[in-house]
């Protein structure tokens, strides 16, 4: 038997993902989301400009798909690795999915909704909270955001 993936292994694994995202031309974000047991359940990368879809985030599409996988609407004791601090769409779908965690890398000083502008994951108003860490290979994970739309601007016409 194998030794279980550390947060830091799945975080890789969604800075894969985001590497995925950047590559079909989306903004690099990627999202890991791991069952109870520690197995791969699914995993999502941005795909609102391909799909035209404004909810197409990362988070939402490895939800989508861990849903289908589990045949469940209720991720229960699932976590989900996301690259990026989710905004409140895509903690709200968190909290609806009954998620037992969230492990993200860059906070969003702009939109983060894991405690950065807000915390809807742990509000007491919410009939389920789940565990939220930020700050996992934040820096890697930062730095690809920050290229890339450091490269976006330097682009005539966009």
């Amino acid at each position: 038997m194998s030794e279980p993936r550390s947060d830091e292994d799945w975080m890789r694994h969604a800075l894969a993902l985001a590497d995925r995202a950047e590559q079909e031309g989306e903004v690099p974000v990627g999202a890991v989301l791991v069952g109870p047991g520690g197995e791969l359940v699914a995993e999502g990368w941005n795909r609102n400009i391909t799909e035209n879809d404004p909810t197409a985030h990362a988070e939402i599409v490895a939800l989508r798909r861990g849903g289908q996988a589990l045949g469940n609407y209720r991720l229960t004791g699932c976590t989900l690795y996301v690259t990026l601090e989710p905004c409140a769409m895509c903690s709200m779908a968190m909290v609806h999915a009954r998620l037992a965690r969230v492990v993200y890398g860059a906070s969003d000083p702009k939109t983060g909704a894991a405690g950065s502008v807000f915390n809807l994951l742990t509000d007491s108003r919410h009939n389920h909270r789940l565990q939220a860490e930020g700050g996992v290979l934040a820096e890697e994970a930062g730095s690809r955001l920050t290229e890339y739309f450091r490269r976006k601007r330097a682009r005539p016409g966009l």
